[in-house]
């Protein structure tokens, strides 16, 4: 967060430098956040196609998170849906714990056993204690503000209103394209490593939810074991939402890059197995 305020202070200062109203490019880009982050929940859905279901029609997964919830002291999830693929995963998202969704795939309830699904839903309730929708949305003002601004510059310089396109004016200008290319770049960097934070912050916050570890590491061998299994094609109806799953619907080294937004999953299972080591210890 710290080198992010650092991205954020530089930014702020090519802008006046470049003499564009450092004032016009925030406001579009909080405008911009504000819609992802008030809407976020409803644009998941419409994207997932994940379907509110009641507690008639999934009592079993309704009752699970009631269990959890009161465990956690927190106010239940505001909608629960299930997605129909038989992708084993499931996702989190809303701005509080009031306004949360939580989400869940045909093929995880099908696959996970009973503890194993209570560890992934203790997961995805730590997301939303933690607020990390929030805490991630407000992070990505940045990249949004460079993003836009990145676009803009583009057009102005290539049909030559930005400097005139030649000469000194023109070099300039793809030198400050070239400024702000690396503050998006940076800036998405320093996300990815917030997010995988999160993560892992996530995981530890469900294992204590469940006392169980050693579940949540069960249950993350299986999904990633299952995403090497599943039709190529069928992965790619998913993949766009892959930044909320508990594993990425990604196949191979895709995922283990610093640009990835969830850590290696054999990390993370090191690390519960470490956690169980740590309270079997104690106790």
């Amino acid at each position: 967060m710290m080198m992010l305020a650092v991205v954020y202070v530089f930014f702020l200062g090519l802008l006046m430098f470049a003499g564009i109203p450092p004032e016009l490019v925030l406001v579009i880009a909080v405008a911009m956040a504000f819609f992802q982050y008030f809407m976020s929940d409803k644009l998941v859905l419409a994207t997932t196609g994940a379907r509110v279901v009641t507690a008639e029609e999934e009592p079993r997964l309704h009752g699970i998170i009631e269990r959890l919830v009161a465990i956690a002291d927190m106010p239940k999830p505001k909608k629960i849906a299930v997605m129909d693929t038989h992708v084993p995963n499931a996702f989190a998202t809303g701005r509080n714990p009031k306004n949360a969704v939580i989400a869940v795939t045909r093929g995880l309830l099908n696959r996970l056993n009973e503890r194993e699904l209570e560890a992934v839903l203790g997961h995805e309730l730590a997301h939303v204690k933690n607020r990390d929708v929030m805490v991630l949305t407000w992070a990505s003002v940045i990249v949004i503000a460079a993003g836009f601004l990145l676009q803009m510059l583009f057009w102005i310089t290539l049909f030559g209103g930005f400097g005139g396109g030649h000469g000194g004016g023109g070099r300039r200008d793809m030198g400050q394209l070239m400024i702000i290319m690396l503050a998006v770049y940076v800036g998405t960097m320093l996300i990815m490593t917030l997010s995988r934070y999160r993560e892992f912050a996530a995981d530890r916050g469900g294992a204590v939810i469940t006392g169980s570890p050693l579940q949540l590491a069960s249950a993350l061998q299986k999904i990633s074991n299952d995403m090497y299994r599943i039709p190529e094609k069928d992965l790619r109806k998913v993949e766009h939402a892959s930044a909320f799953f508990i594993i990425p619907a990604l196949k191979g080294n895709a995922i283990a890059t610093m640009f990835s937004s969830h850590p290696k999953v054999e990390e993370r299972i090191e690390r519960l197995q470490e956690m169980q080591r740590s309270m079997e210890r104690s106790s």
